[in-house]
């Protein structure tokens, strides 16, 4: 049985008349360019994020970016993040010409450690960039609370996390800044780059639109130089059709992370040959105090063997991924910052142990049994 990693064409065939409604709906108006369609968009996603203000603009990227730009974060400025993240965590900031302070992460949850970070302070930290890996959040209590004794700005890459939760409180909520991709493999896609940053404070988000249109305001005056970061209409309204459905799409995401952990219990494979991601809060117990939620970008095991388990399982036709296969440390890219192999010994762990397996919200119960029934014969267990 085929089992692709992730399959956007069934997502699409569910909502094609929604779709090319709204698509067509823009291609009438040929308002591209902001507008009301962008502006509704920032407004839906906003709410639902529980912010304030969002600003649509071109990425995911963009959004690290752009957070940084308005805090004036620059050469001989530190921002202290995770080394096992996607490169734009780190790129965005050595962009600027800031350096990038790397903590390691926690094994369970693959986010940075929090009682880390207070140890990577100097006097040249200005921010703090946590990442809600996989679709869960940091302990951002604690983050906030080193911040606000360092006098520090929170920025949270919240890219693979739309919806999460920590204690009650959603990714982007709490933070000076929450930083959101519509890349289209996300949990909430566009149909091509596109992102979104939010805040809680009216000042800071009326900085963020002048950067994201050149620093104009009104038109052809600039109070600061800015960029080309504008969210399309396009993509706002792909993305105003798909957020109704995300919450329906994150229940099936868990329902099938459940189904995955009955059926590796059941092969006799989990916490031997490989190890379950830990799924905290709503996903087994919908009456945790925890108040956490995790909305599952990715499912990630840990697998012994796994580059020859990967190997298996693609020519066995079923989709998987190494995220990340080489931690930002050890980037050649980033060889002038000093760091050695070693130093961030649990980043590195994870870059060789870990692997995605399909869990799309239309993945059906035949083929997660495929994915299981494969892994287990990879080790014998069946």
């Amino acid at each position: 049985m085929h089992v692709p990693l992730l399959d956007l064409r069934a997502q699409y065939r569910t909502l094609k008349s929604e779709l090319d409604a709204a698509v067509l709906e823009v291609m009438e108006s040929q308002v591209f360019i902001l507008g009301p369609k962008v502006v509704a968009c920032e407004e839906a996603v906003a709410r639902y994020a529980q912010a304030a203000h969002g600003i649509g603009v071109t990425s995911g990227t963009d959004a690290l970016l752009m957070a940084l730009m308005a805090e004036d974060i620059g050469p001989g400025d530190e921002v202290i993040t995770s080394p096992y993240t996607f490169f734009a965590t780190a790129g965005s900031i050595t962009r600027l010409g800031a350096r990038p302070v790397f903590v390691d992460i926690d094994p369970v949850t693959f986010n940075l450690r929090e009682d880390l970070i207070e140890g990577a302070i100097t006097p040249r930290t200005r921010a703090i960039m946590p990442v809600h890996l996989y679709g869960r959040m940091a302990r951002m209590d604690r983050v906030m609370e080193v911040a606000r004794r360092h006098n520090l700005i929170v920025i949270e890459d919240a890219a693979q996390a739309i919806g999460s939760e920590f204690k009650g409180q959603r990714a982007g909520s709490i933070g000076h800044y929450g930083c959101f991709s519509f890349f289209p493999s996300k949990n909430l896609g566009g149909a091509g780059d596109g992102g979104l940053i939010t805040t809680q404070d009216a000042g800071r988000a009326d900085k963020l639109r002048w950067l994201r249109n050149h620093g104009m305001n009104p038109k052809y005056y600039h109070k600061m130089i800015g960029g080309n970061f504008r969210l399309d209409a396009l993509q706002a309204v792909v993305v105003s059709v798909k957020l109704q459905h995300l919450d329906a799409w994150t229940a099936g995401r868990q329902s099938n992370a459940k189904r995955y952990h009955r059926l590796f219990q059941d092969a006799v494979l989990a916490g031997n040959q490989i190890q379950l991601p830990h799924l905290p809060g709503q996903i087994f117990d919908p009456n945790s105090t925890c108040r956490c939620r995790h909305v599952i970008n990715q499912y990630v095991i840990r697998a012994q063997r796994r580059d020859e388990l990967m190997a298996h399982l693609q020519k066995s036709g079923i989709g998987c991924e190494v995220y990340y296969p080489l931690p930002l440390h050890l980037q050649e890219c980033f060889r002038s910052l000093g760091y050695q192999p070693g130093d961030f010994p649990e980043s590195e762990k994870a870059a060789r142990e870990t692997l995605a397996l399909p869990v799309y919200p239309e993945l059906t119960d035949e083929q997660a049994r495929a994915v299981v029934n494969t892994i287990a014969k990879f080790y014998g267990t069946v």
